[in-house]
């Protein structure tokens, strides 16, 4: 916070690229002080320049694929890394040249066997902002005021001389030399005198309504309403620190992997639009302004009119304390069954309110409730940031008749009392009309997870094997508040892996689901990976304790690697389901969530988190080839040999959900 309130003050008085001193070629002022920013780098995980706040010096060095000058000076960074490794220097490269690639960087990166980060500046704006005009330039900062103590070639003795000066602490004084590397252009930035003559009332006003508004209304989630222009430039620093850090708008996914829809993120020429008018001080400009004329207020459910609301328990929940799962079970009352399009919560207190997730019982023949498998998906769920959950085109959740919805709630005290009414409001498709396809929901928990104490880029991983051809419709990873980055990729038959969701940046309090522009086939034989980063170190502000190991659990304090596939299968339609395919997959899910190194097997060490401790009591008898470890079909007789050697333990003080009549 205080960061941003320095900022925000700091540019307020003047443009970021007059806050920072435009550009850096010898002669010319080079930048005085460094703006906060967030950039993935060729791993895409996400690094922000302030978290570095406790370093005693920051090394940014700019890099163009292929530049030779780079690769001449790749030994010295080497070194120089090397040098500093226990002094409280930390280095990072940033790649601001337009058409260079994460393929491009991996040859370059190999040959000099750099383990730096690199972060892409897909806009240019960091590298606009710094003056990063060449190549294999190097920029050593302060991380007590963020300023540049020295910039010049990589290779340059001045570099060891700012690092030693601010490693003890004394006072910096050298001049700017020259970088040696290859040029690197901004087409943006050779129009910077026009940057004022960009329009409020035609560029700039569409975004806000377009990207925020939303959210930033009467009634709406956004802290603060931006439906004037007088709003908009008052919070002008703020919008500028929140786009350039990559926080709002909190749509998270790398923009150069994935096609989503709804995409609620800016693209590159809006980002740079905004930026580029507030650095031009935000001018109002000619014309009216179009927000002014809409009488903006966020109505009570997003989507319209509910077909059928059904009101939670309320639940009291203390000031203080770790409160258990609550199980409710809450009767729909429908008398016939009909197909849900989308499904929406409406949250008294949104502080309180963790997560809810569903899932259906239905009457049998006899009249007995047979529960839903959980790859059904329920009929959605709600978590911080996400009230909707929309079901794609010609799809559909079938609701049946006289079903009751099966609830996990999790609230979270913080620090008041309150009271919470949670409602939750269906959509059904029209009667008479039925989608073409049902819409299944499966989850994948790597309940094996455990993260050391003070780790700040700590890996796990989680897969599901899939046995028939699918085609995934979206994918919505969860982990809790020391989850740093995820990705989700699909390794097929043939051995090769692709991406198909990164998240550079991970956000406990916007948990979105990602839903595809077009579905991605997934044959029969492939496996479905999510792997994240946690960060369990101090620099992570939110870590409730960076002492404490920390393994899967279902409060806030403890932390979970889960990701959900949102799918239907090859070949089935509504009047042919393939329920059985289901049943299939979900044979695997014990060695998806704890098999660490994917070979199909689990050995020993890969038994972590309760379940695997209750495998691991049990192995030598569960090892009936005595290969040292269990396969797929000791697995399984694992299962039959009681379901609590397999599943996570729950609270004992957790309550059994008992039906609710509906109003």
């Amino acid at each position: 916070m205080g960061h941003s309130l320095k900022l925000a003050g700091l540019l307020l008085a003047g443009s970021v690229l007059g806050l920072l001193g435009g550009s850096s070629s010898l002669g010319a002022p080079g930048p005085q002080h460094v703006a906060d920013f967030q950039l993935s780098d060729q791993h895409y995980i996400g690094r922000r320049l302030y978290k570095l706040e406790d370093d005693r010096a920051v090394v940014l060095t700019s890099y163009a694929a292929g530049d030779a000058q780079f690769r001449s000076d790749a030994p010295a960074l080497k070194a120089l890394k090397a040098a500093y490794a226990d002094k409280g220097v930390d280095f990072l490269i940033i790649d601001p040249r337009l058409g260079d690639t994460r393929e491009k960087l991996a040859a370059d990166a190999a040959a000099a066997g750099l383990t730096i980060p690199v972060l892409f500046d897909y806009e240019q704006l960091v590298g606009e902002s710094l003056g990063l005009s060449r190549s294999a330039e190097a920029l050593v900062l302060n991380p007590k005021d963020w300023t540049v103590a020295f910039r010049g070639p990589v290779g340059s003795p001045s570099t060891r001389r700012a690092l030693d000066a601010l490693v003890a602490g004394q006072p910096v004084n050298l001049g700017a030399q020259a970088a040696r590397g290859e040029v690197i252009a901004y087409p943006q930035k050779a129009l910077a005198a026009k940057w004022a003559e960009i329009s409020y009332a035609r560029d700039v006003a569409p975004i806000v309504q377009a990207k925020c508004v939303v959210c930033h209304q009467p009634g709406g989630l956004g802290p603060m309403t931006l439906t004037t222009y007088e709003q908009i430039k008052g919070f002008a620093p703020m919008i500028g620190e929140v786009l350039s850090t990559h926080r709002m708008p909190p749509f998270q996914p790398d923009v150069t992997v994935g096609h989503w829809a709804p995409n609620e993120g800016l693209s590159s020429d809006q980002l740079k639009t905004m930026v580029h008018w507030i650095e031009a001080g935000a001018p109002r400009g000619p014309g009216e302004d179009p927000l002014a004329k809409v009488a903006f207020h966020a109505p009570p459910w997003k989507l319209g009119q509910p077909d059928l609301v059904l009101p939670l328990p309320v639940v009291d929940v203390p000031a203080t304390g770790i409160l258990p799962y609550q199980n409710p079970v809450v009767a729909t009352g429908l008398p016939e069954g009909r197909w849900m399009r989308a499904s929406e919560f409406l949250v008294t207190d949104k502080k309180v309110l963790h997560h809810v997730t569903t899932t259906l019982a239905s009457p049998d023949e006899k009249g007995v409730m047979v529960r839903q498998e959980m790859a059904a998906g329920g009929v959605g769920g709600q978590g911080p940031g996400r009230v909707i959950n929309l079901v794609p085109k010609d799809m559909g959740v079938w609701v049946p008749a006289g079903a009751d919805i099966h609830m996990q709630t999790h609230y979270t005290p913080y620090g008041r009392p309150t009271t919470e009414a949670t409602k939750l409001a269906l959509y059904f498709y029209p009667k008479g009309q039925e989608p073409k396809y049902p819409m299944r929901t499966y989850g994948v928990y790597g309940t094996g997870i455990t993260i050391p104490a003070g780790e700040e880029y700590h890996p796990e991983s989680a897969y599901a094997d899939i046995p028939k051809d699918m085609l995934v419709y979206g994918l919505t990873a969860h982990a809790h508040v020391r989850g740093g980055s995820t990705q989700v990729s699909v390794l097929y038959p043939d051995g090769h892996e692709k991406i198909v969701l990164a998240v550079p940046r991970y956000d406990f309090n916007w948990q979105c689901e990602f839903y595809l522009k077009d579905p991605i086939l997934v044959p029969a034989g492939s496996r479905i990976i999510n792997r994240w980063t946690y960060d369990n170190s101090t620099r992570n502000h939110g870590n409730p304790d960076p002492k404490k190991d920390v393994v899967f659990g279902e409060q806030t304090t403890d932390e979970m690697l889960t990701f959900f596939i949102h799918y239907r299968w090859v070949g089935e339609t509504v009047a042919a389901p393939h329920a059985d395919y289901d049943r299939l997959m979900a044979k695997g899910q014990l060695m998806g969530a704890l098999d660490s190194n994917m070979d199909g097997k689990l050995q020993p060490d890969e038994l972590r988190g309760q379940v695997g401790q209750r495998l691991k009591a049990a192995f030598a008898s569960l090892d009936k080839n005595h290969d040292g470890a269990l396969d797929r079909d000791e697995l399984a007789a694992a299962s039959v040999r009681g379901p609590n050697l397999v599943r996570p333990q729950r609270t004992a003080s957790e309550p059994t959900g008992r039906p609710v009549a509906s109003n």
